[in-house]
């Protein structure tokens, strides 16, 4: 893989960088544009941590990003964080440092550069001791406020580094003993949001390179890329045989895509019902926690399947149309994780109504009962049905509706006769009418 940096110009962090990538398909150039201009009216470095927080609100999900939160202290207040990302699991406390004033030389810039990400480090450090002592609110990019225990995610920190004349091959290496740390330039943010298009998948990239050896500032595309192109060559991993017994296709795709993820129509399918999920009401027994492990688990999708997934369910919403009046035509896909704890099934069908919710209730308890069966693993199982029902007021293309299950759901012996009538007539997972 080759590289070419033109000549930094202008405070808009690093400039675009132009890689040439040698694939298994060819040679194509890839052009990581600068930064996202920072926006007018506020100081630099606010203006900085809104420029993240834009990037990762707009390419990813802006119900993932949390705000900095105050924390009254008894020596005052305490500043969490610039800001935070939270998916499933995994919490990322991100730091945001912009460089004001003249240049001076590369071995000062080298210094501000080191002497901050180790600043940004230490604070990233405190507020994740400070959510594990205490929980906390934070405000998301939709506005919705979560409470936070630093107890139930893993956690990393990522620092942000904003400077317009980064020295070549400085490296910042920020990792703490128990929280190892990222070190960012601007442009490298910018580069993985815009990327991935999946604020799960960026996550999980940080977490997966946050104990590696650190790059050159600037140099995260390069290091992206090249483990692109090491999933491309890895074989695919390991099914239990418990899942392979369940038939269906075993499929594979790299963690990483060399090719950017695409905003075209059948991209934008998961972006769509990642949107119904985030601003439907909420329902009489769930909470904001609710909602964000929902979102969690739809963005968990390999962002190199979404495509297929995407053209998938617009080719079975037009096909549900096709039926006579008052008949009901019903397609569904569905992904098993090879641990055979996670299920994910997405189906459509004619139309939105009670029957319709009904029956697809008794799918996914149906289909998520016969996994545990299957496995034994009944407590550690959990999965998660989205339905699409087409509009045709013209308002919006299809409602989405979602139903979580985890552990033993404990259907009795005549729900499942009843059910496996219902849905087994066929033994294949592609219809049911």
């Amino acid at each position: 893989m080759e590289q070419a940096r033109p000549a930094a110009a202008g405070n808009d962090d690093l400039p675009e960088l132009t890689l040439v990538v040698e694939t298994a398909l060819g040679v194509f150039v890839r052009s990581v544009p600068a930064a996202l201009p920072l926006p007018e009216g506020v100081d630099q470095g606010t203006g900085a941590e809104m420029a993240a927080h834009r990037a990762a609100a707009t390419w990813g999900l802006p119900d993932f990003v949390c705000h900095s939160a105050i924390k009254r202290v008894s020596s005052g207040q305490r500043e969490l964080g610039d800001r935070m990302l939270l998916t499933g699991s995994r919490g990322v406390v991100v730091q945001v440092k912009s460089r004001e004033g003249a240049y001076k030389d590369d071995a000062s810039e080298r210094n501000w550069l080191r002497n901050r990400g180790a600043k940004a480090a230490r604070q990233a450090k405190g507020t994740v001791r400070s959510l594990r002592s205490a929980p906390a609110e934070f405000e998301n990019g939709r506005g919705q406020t979560l409470t936070v225990d630093g107890n139930d995610y893993q956690w990393i920190g990522v620092v942000v580094l904003d400077h317009d004349r980064i020295p070549d091959d400085t490296v910042v290496d920020c990792a703490l003993p128990g929280l190892p740390c990222v070190a960012l330039a601007r442009r490298d943010w910018d580069f993985l949001f815009d990327q991935l298009r999946s604020t799960t998948a960026v996550v999980n990239y940080l977490f997966r390179v946050a104990n590696m050896d650190s790059v050159a500032l600037g140099d995260e595309p390069v290091r992206y890329y090249d483990l692109a192109a090491a999933d491309a060559d890895a074989p695919p991993g390991e099914i239990s045989p418990e899942v392979a017994e369940l038939g269906g296709i075993h499929f594979s795709v790299p963690l990483l895509p060399q090719a950017p993820v695409g905003s075209d129509r059948a991209h934008r399918v998961m972006r769509l019902i990642l949107e119904d999920i985030a601003i439907s009401p909420l329902g009489q027994h769930m909470s904001e926690a609710n909602r964000l492990l929902l979102l969690s688990e739809v963005d968990e999708l390999p962002v190199g399947a979404r495509a297929e997934w995407g053209q998938l369910l617009l080719d079975m919403l037009r096909e549900v149309r096709q039926v006579p009046p008052s008949h009901c035509k019903w397609r569904w896909r569905r992904s098993i994780a090879p641990s055979g704890t996670r299920q994910m099934i997405f189906g459509c069908a004619t139309r939105f109504g009670p029957d319709i919710q009904a029956a697809f209730q008794s799918y996914v308890l149906l289909r998520h009962h016969e996994l545990h069966q299957q496995t034994g693993l009944a407590d550690q199982t959990a999965t998660l049905g989205v339905l699409l029902t087409p509009r045709t007021d013209g308002t919006r293309p299809w409602d989405t509706t979602l139903l979580r299950t985890e552990g033993d759901n404990q259907l009795t012996p005549e729900e499942v006769k009843q059910y496996s009538a219902l849905w087994n007539r066929q033994r294949t997972d592609a219809a049911g009418t």
